[in-house]
């Protein structure tokens, strides 16, 4: 099982493609083929057959994955992209920023 520095629900910013330098939340993570949706980034336009929950059809926007090595933790003190350490803090593992030394 691959284990990533990245969890849904973090802040993360695109380092590399058409969307470089925005900004987004992590929706889901696609563990397989080592992928991350990412909340209003890298959008594309669907063609849709009509069904039930959407009776009329047409084109429908929506957010395609971007590869895990793409997108940065946002450090939470300096707003930069940063990358993901390990300390034990009370016996607990938690994630730290590198840049900072911040808790994530």
């Amino acid at each position: 099982m691959k284990k990533f520095k990245i969890k849904t629900g973090d802040q993360v910013v695109i380092l590399a493609g058409k969307d470089k330098g925005s900004k987004g939340t992590v929706i889901k993570i696609i563990k397989d083929k080592d992928r991350v949706i990412v909340e209003g980034v890298n959008m594309i336009k669907k063609h849709v057959k009509p069904s039930t929950e959407n009776p009329q059809g047409g084109i429908v926007e929506k957010e395609a994955p971007i590869h895990i090595s793409n997108v940065a933790l946002v450090d939470p003190k300096t707003g930069e992209p940063t990358r993901v350490g390990y300390e034990i803090k009370d016996g607990k593992k938690v994630r730290v920023s590198k840049k900072s030394g911040e808790v994530i």
